[in-house]
């Protein structure tokens, strides 16, 4: 993985200015309990239900319920459907107003949840081809529009 240019600096200044990589860096800063959690995004579990695939540990009445809800809308496809529920803002994968947000972090989290998205999906559901899609704003400071979702791609239409 690239290090994000905001992180050099940090990492540089460890071992007297010798510097530390990424994953020695974790050794010494993160914890187990963080690393079980961080799993769960980088190892996600997808489900089936009705012709769709959904990022869901799952199919609970929440789920079903999310379905229909965005099915009735005006408007709606499979495509929108799957990209509404399977969708996830980077910004929330910390805390609100967590001070180190950069944009260079959220696309490096982007581009590699975008890479096990697709690997996962493909071994999951190797008929059923899917478009992972990593969303940059135009303003890279807006850091709460960072997005990834996915869809079929037999179900490829605009969003409305």
């Amino acid at each position: 993985m690239d290090i994000p240019e905001s992180m050099k600096e940090e990492l540089q200044a460890w071992n007297n200015g010798k510097g530390i990589d990424l994953e020695s860096w974790i050794g010494c800063t993160g914890n187990f309990s963080q690393a079980v959690g961080y799993a769960s995004l980088y190892c996600p579990k997808f489900v089936e239900f009705e012709g769709y695939i959904f990022q869901a540990e799952e199919v609970t009445e929440h789920l079903v319920s999310a379905v229909r809800g965005f099915e009735s809308q005006e408007g709606s496809s499979p495509m929108s459907v799957e990209w509404v529920i399977n969708h996830l803002h980077i910004y929330d994968v910390q805390h609100a107003g967590c001070p180190d947000v950069s944009s260079d972090k959220l696309i490096a989290i982007g581009i590699a949840l975008k890479e096990i998205y697709e690997a996962f999906l493909a071994y999951k559901f190797p008929g059923k081809p899917c478009e992972v899609k990593l969303y940059i704003p135009e303003d890279k400071e807006d850091y709460e529009e960072y997005q990834i979702s996915f869809w079929q791609k037999k179900h490829a239409t605009s969003i409305a």
